[in-house]
Parts: structure tokens; C-alpha cells; sequence
């Protein structure tokens, strides 16, 4: 019988029930109603409380996870990381709520315009992320160009008959294929797309050169520390 250890099932409850969580299938406090309590806090604890998105802690495991498939499958594997342009205006013209709308907006665009497959994550305050398994680099432009359109697509209702604009700046980064990197070189390779595409005007994709593969010492010393090579050094 499942049980909760140290946490009131009670408290527990108030917890999913503050999140939106609905009715909890079984009898209170059968297995089947206490199975399904802690279900529901598994999946609290891996998501954003405000868009419903994975949160960081989540992102970063299935991170690990892809790092790891893609050193052995050599499946091309792409990570977007998105900023909201000109975020720090919403919340100073049209105060936080509005923040916390457009947020939400942006959020449900990612999660309707990728695969069911495809993991999106808010990371930050107005920062997300996307990992795109099994993604081709002749797609990638066309992947990440269609998320920019669709957000920018339409206005954001923030209430009491106002809108605003909304759009987001798009860097993207390829796993190196059969190599195994690491999340912040990975990370880092995206950011640096992201910069650029903000230095460039925001509003716009920038994607790392996929055709000439761009391995860091570090990525070359893991290589070589995880081959049989290194027992000839």
C-alpha cells in the first residue's frame, strides 16, 4: 500500500488542489486514492506552477537523458532556447498580472506548435526551452522559425479590453552526434545563439552551423576518457 511518509495526506492534498489538480479517483485514503496523491506530487514537483510547462528541474534530467542517447545513437538531437523580447516592459507598463498572462500565453504557443514528443520547459523568468529529439539540421531553421511566427502571430489579451505584442528571440544549438558533451556546454552553445539573435534586432532565430561539428576540448576529453583508445595513451 502506497504511503507517504512524513507528509500529512491532508496538507498533500491542499497542495494539488491549490495547483488545479482535480478529484483523486478511489476512496479518501484507500491505495488507489493515496497512489493517485502521490502521482500528483511527482508530477507538481516537475512542473512550472504558472504555464504548466516542465520546470527547470525537469528540463535538466531530460537533458542528461538526451546527452547520454545521443552519444550512443548519434541521433540528431536540437535544443532551443527562447527569451521573451522586451518581457521587463510588459511587467513596468501593464504592472505583473499582465506579466504572468502573457507568460502563461506564451507557454500554451510552444506547447501547441511542437511534438507531443518534444520537451518544453520554462526555465527562468522569461526564459524557456525546447529539446527537439530525432530533428534533422536541414529542419532546424524551419522548427524554430514557425515557433517564432507563432508566437508573434497574435496579441495578447492582458484584460480590460488592452493587448500587447508579444514576440521571442530564438537560439539553437545541435548535441554533438556520438560525442558526449555536457548540459552547460550544450547550454551554452544555444545562449550563445541567443545573444546573437538579440544583438541582431530580437525577434528572430539563430541557429548554430549544424554541417561543420564543433567539438570542445572538454567534449574531446570525455570522449577519449570514455574509449577503450585511452588505455594505448
Amino acid at each position: 500500500m502506497p504511503t507517504l511518509t512524513g507528509l500529512d495526506p491532508e496538507v498533500a492534498l491542499h497542495l494539488l488542489q491549490q495547483a488545479g489538480h482535480g478529484g483523486l479517483p478511489g476512496e479518501p485514503f484507500s491505495g488507489e486514492w493515496l497512489q493517485a496523491l502521490i502521482d500528483g506530487l511527482v508530477d507538481l514537483s516537475s512542473r512550472d506552477p504558472l504555464t504548466g510547462l516542465a520546470n527547470r528541474r525537469s528540463f535538466e534530467l531530460a537533458l542528461a537523458r538526451e546527452i547520454d542517447r545521443v552519444a550512443r545513437s548519434g541521433e540528431p538531437v536540437l535544443l532551443l532556447a527562447l527569451d521573451i523580447d522586451h518581457f521587463k516592459r510588459v511587467n513596468d507598463t501593464h504592472g505583473h498580472a499582465a506579466g504572468d498572462v502573457v507568460l502563461r500565453a506564451v507557454g500554451r504557443a510552444l506547447g501547441e506548435t511542437v511534438r507531443p514528443m518534444d520537451l518544453v520547459a520554462r526555465v527562468g523568468g522569461e526564459e524557456f526551452s525546447i529539446l527537439l529529439p530525432n530533428c534533422p539540421a536541414a529542419f532546424g531553421p524551419q522548427v524554430a522559425e514557425r515557433i517564432r511566427e507563432r508566437v508573434a502571430r497574435r496579441p495578447v489579451d492582458i484584460g480590460a479590453g488592452g493587448s500587447v505584442a508579444v514576440s521571442v528571440s530564438i537560439g539553437g544549438a545541435f548535441a554533438p552526434q556520438w560525442v558526449r558533451t555536457t548540459p552547460r556546454l550544450w547550454l551554452d552553445r544555444a545562449d550563445l545563439q541567443l545573444y546573437r539573435a538579440k544583438h541582431e534586432g530580437r525577434n528572430r532565430c539563430c541557429l548554430e552551423p549544424a554541417a561543420v561539428p564543433l567539438v570542445s576540448a572538454e567534449e574531446k576529453s570525455l570522449l577519449f576518457a570514455s574509449s577503450s583508445f585511452q588505455d594505448f595513451a
